[in-house]
């Protein structure tokens, strides 16, 4: 994977791509600096202070040790789920649950930096919501670990997962009627809807109760719609969601 690997060794001096991802990962760590691509004293400075609190050599130079420990929260998501008898409604719940534990954000500007190229197979900028990547990554790492067939492609677009979904048989609408409580279950994945056949944001729905239901979801705002700059875990209701079934 490509986001868990540095090219070469960076040091002091040199400006390019690869010293932007050390500089986005010393932000992610707590130690932030403007990412640039211009490894001078700043950059050098963050990283001494990380390698330093990681129990590292204090060089200053970021090579392949150093990186891995900047990049160990993402390591840690993408890490084999063990599946120990679970369905693969809950082994997507479980997936999720771990991202959020590692704090997916993004970094850098809009929809970008690495756990926004993660979810979107090396795709980041202004134009490119992340929040049905993040569903779907999911989704496909839960059905990898327990051998399942998976039930909607891989995409970054929450029309096409919607258009997936029905051609498939595991589209439930709201739109004339209220939702059956009793065919959404923890995995299935939410759409919600700003017009009959135009959706702008997706996520994981972890419970379902009477009047609403719980998320984990990405790149979300406190509107509850896109364009928001996390993962995160929240409550709603059923107004104006559709729901992809597993």
């Amino acid at each position: 994977m490509s986001e868990l690997v540095l090219d070469k060794v960076y040091r002091r001096g040199e400006v390019a791509s690869g010293v932007r991802r050390i500089q986005e990962w010393l932000t992610l760590n707590g130690f932030a600096v403007a990412i640039d691509g211009e490894f001078g004293p700043a950059t050098e400075a963050a990283l001494k202070r990380f390698q330093s609190r990681a129990g590292l050599a204090v060089s200053g130079v970021a090579d392949a040790n150093t990186f891995d420990r900047l990049v160990a929260p993402m390591r840690a998501a993408v890490a084999p789920l063990p599946v120990e008898g679970r369905s693969l409604g809950a082994l997507v719940v479980a997936c999720a649950a771990r991202h959020l534990t590692q704090r997916p954000r993004e970094v850098g500007g809009r929809n970008r930096g690495p756990w926004v190229r993660l979810y979107l197979d090396g795709h980041e900028g202004a134009s490119w919501s992340w929040a049905a990547g993040f569903a779907t990554f999911c989704l496909h790492q839960a059905a990898r670990a327990v051998g399942s067939a998976v039930a909607v492609d891989r995409t970054y677009s929450c029309d096409l997962l919607a258009a997936n979904a029905r051609a498939r048989g595991g589209f439930l609408s709201t739109l004339s009627a209220p939702a059956d409580r009793a065919r959404i279950h923890p995995g299935s994945l939410f759409l919600r809807r700003r017009t009959p056949r135009d959706w702008s944001h997706a996520g994981i729905v972890t419970e379902v109760d009477e009047e609403t239901f719980q998320t984990i979801e990405a790149n979300t705002n406190d509107e509850g719609a896109h364009e928001g700059y996390e993962v995160c875990a929240r409550t709603r209701g059923f107004k104006s969601v559709d729901f992809v079934l597993l």
